[in-house]
C-alpha cells in the first residue's frame, strides 16, 4: 500500500521495514532539525541571522490492514478499531525509545502494518529546542518571531485525550499527544520538579508531605548502595550512583513540586513527587507526567477520617471518588464516573497485608475501602452543615485535597491510578490535626505507609511486565493505537 498524504501534513516519507529502523530515522531527522535551529540561533546571537525555512518535527505514520489472520489481543493498546492510516508528530525520540519500539512492534505483530517516517509540516519552536533562548535580552527577544517559530498553545492541546473530534490535518491520530504537547510538558516538568524528564520512571508515587520524601531518600540510598538500582536522582539533577558520592551539592531552594527518582533499567524504577497541598498542583503535575506514558501512578498521602469507628493511622483505600475539587470539571464533567482499577486495588490490598502483617479481620479493621471526597477548600470543616448531606449520600469515609484529581487525570490520560491514604485526623469526631498529635502520628506511620506504596508498585511492575496492568476500561471508542 502506498501512503497518500497531503503535502500539508508530511513530506519525504520513507518506508521502514522494522520499528528499529523507524526509530533510527526519527532520531536522525530530529537531531538534524535541532542542529539547524542551534546553528541559526548562534547566528542570531551574533546579529547574523538569516531568514529561511523552519526546521520541523519528524512524522511517524502507519498504514494498517485487517486480514483474516490478524491476532486478537487482551491488551488495552497496540490495536486500532478500523483499518486505515494513522500518524503523529514526534519529539525527542531517544527519550521514548522503548515506548516507540514496543508500540510499533505490537501493531506489526497483530496487523499487516507498513511504517513510514518523514518530515512533518509542523515547525519546532525555538524555545523547545534551545534552552538558552529564554536568556537573551528583551530587545533581541522581540525580534525572535522574525526568524524563528515560537510555541503555539493552540497546537499543544488535549483534544485527542478528551475524546473530541480530531482537528487534523492528516490521518487519524496514532497517539494521545502531538509533539508540541509533549514538548510543552517536558519543559514544564523541569521547571516544576527540578529534574530532567529523562530521569522519570514508569512507576510514580505522589505525596503531599516532606516526611515521605525523607524516608524515600533513605530507601533509595540503600538501594543504590546495595547495587539494586542504577542511581538516585534528586532535584537539580543531583545524582548518586553505586560507589560514588553525589554529583553536586543539594539545591539551596527546592522547586515547587520536587521529584526524586530511583532509576532502574528501562525506566522501571520509582519516581516520588511531593505535590504539596491542593488539587491545582495535582492537576498540573499529572498533566505533564502523562506525556511520559507511565505505567501507573498512586497517591499516598493523608486524609481526614469521616467515620466514627476509624482510628488515627488507619488506611483508606479509595474505590470511588466524590469530586469537589473543581479543577477538571470543564475537561471531565463530574457526572463522568471514575472507576477503580481492579489490578491496582488488588496490589495495594496485598501490599498493606504484607507490610503490616495483617490478614482477615485484622486487616479489615485497619484498612477500609470506600469513597474518598476531594475538596478544593482546605477549611471545609467550616461549612460542614452544607456538606454533611453530601457525605451521607456518598457514604464517604475520607476527605483530602488531591486524590480524586489524580485519579480523574489518570482516567483522562489512560494511566492506571489508585489511592491509599492514612487517617491523620478525625475532624467530625473531635480529633482535629494539632501539632503535637501530628508529630506522634507521623513518626509512627510515615515509614510503613511509604513501604506499602513501594511494595504496591513492585507488584504492579510484575503486572506491567506480564501485560496485565493496563485496563481496557480506560479505552475510549476511537482510541489511538499507542498507549
Amino acid at each position: 500500500m502506498t501512503p497518500i498524504l497531503s503535502e500539508d501534513v508530511a513530506t519525504d516519507l520513507v518506508t521502514c521495514a522494522t520499528p528499529e529502523e523507524a526509530f533510527d530515522r526519527l532520531v536522525m531527522l530530529y537531531d538534524h532539525a535541532i542542529a539547524q535551529i542551534e546553528t541559526s540561533f548562534a547566528a542570531f546571537a551574533r546579529d547574523e541571522a538569516k531568514h529561511g525555512p523552519d526546521p520541523v518535527y519528524p512524522y511517524l505514520c502507519v498504514d494498517v490492514e485487517f486480514t483474516e489472520e490478524h491476532r486478537s489481543t487482551g491488551l488495552a493498546f497496540g490495536k486500532v478499531t478500523a483499518p486505515g492510516r494513522y500518524g503523529t508528530t514526534i519529539t525527542q525520540p531517544r527519550l521514548f525509545h522503548n515506548y516507540l519500539i514496543e508500540q510499533l512492534s505490537l501493531l506489526k505483530l497483530k496487523y499487516k502494518t507498513t511504517i513510514y517516517v518523514g518530515q512533518s509540516r509542523t515547525s519546532i519552536p525555538l524555545t523547545f529546542a534551545v534552552a538558552r533562548a529564554s536568556a537573551i535580552d528583551a530587545v533581541k527577544r522581540r525580534k525572535l518571531i522574525e526568524y524563528f517559530a515560537l510555541p503555539r498553545l493552540d497546537a499543544a492541546h488535549d483534544q485527542i485525550a478528551d475524546g473530541g473530534e480530531w482537528p487534523g490535518p492528516g490521518p487519524a491520530p496514532l497517539s494521545l499527544f502531538s509533539a508540541e504537547r509533549v514538548d510543552y510538558s517536558l519543559h514544564r516538568l523541569r521547571h516544576y520538579t527540578g529534574t530532567d524528564a529523562r530521569y522519570f520512571q514508569n512507576f510514580v508515587l505522589f505525596t503531599n508531605y516532606q516526611r515521605y520524601i525523607d524516608e524515600f531518600a533513605v530507601y533509595c540510598q540503600n538501594e543504590v548502595a546495595g547495587g539494586r538500582a542504577r542511581a538516585f536522582v534528586e532535584p537539580g539533577n543531583r545524582i548518586t550512583e553505586p560507589g560514588k558520592p553525589p554529583s553536586i551539592p543539594p539545591l539551596a531552594k527546592q522547586p515547587q513540586m520536587p521529584a526524586y527518582h530511583l532509576v532502574k533499567p528501562n525506566s522501571m524504577g520509582i519516581t516520588l513527587v511531593n505535590i504539596g497541598v491542593g488539587p491545582s498542583n495535582a492537576k498540573t503535575i499529572t498533566d505533564h507526567i502523562a506525556v511520559l506514558r507511565p505505567h501507573v501512578w498512586l497517591m499516598v498521602g493523608h486524609c481526614g477520617g469521616l467515620r466514627a469507628n476509624q482510628r488515627l493511622g488507619d488506611y483508606v483505600l479509595a474505590h470511588a471518588y466524590l469530586r469537589d475539587d473543581q479543577v477538571l470539571d470543564e475537561m471531565l464533567p463530574r457526572e463522568i464516573p471514575i472507576p477503580a482499577i481492579a489490578e491496582v486495588q488488588v496490589a495495594m490490598t496485598q501490599a498493606v497485608s504484607e507490610v503490616t502483617g495483617g490478614t482477615g479481620q485484622v486487616l479489615k479493621e485497619r484498612l477500609r475501602t470506600g469513597t474518598v471526597v476531594t475538596t478544593s477548600d482546605r477549611n471545609w470543616e467550616l461549612r460542614f452543615a452544607e456538606l454533611s448531606r453530601l457525605f451521607n449520600q456518598s457514604r464517604a469515609i475520607g476527605i483530602d485535597m488531591e486524590s480524586a484529581t489524580i485519579a480523574a487525570n489518570g482516567y483522562r490520560f489512560r494511566v492506571p491510578y489508585g489511592t491509599l491514604l492514612c487517617v491523620s485526623d478525625r475532624p467530625l469526631h473531635g480529633e482535629i490535626k494539632l501539632p503535637g498529635m501530628a508529630d506522634a502520628f507521623y513518626e509512627e506511620r510515615v515509614s510503613q505507609h511509604l513501604q506499602i506504596g513501594i511494595r504496591a508498585l513492585e507488584l504492579l511492575r510484575e503486572e506491567a511486565q506480564n501485560g496485565t496492568l493496563h485496563s481496557r476500561k480506560l479505552r475510549s471508542f476511537n482510541e489511538p493505537a499507542f498507549r
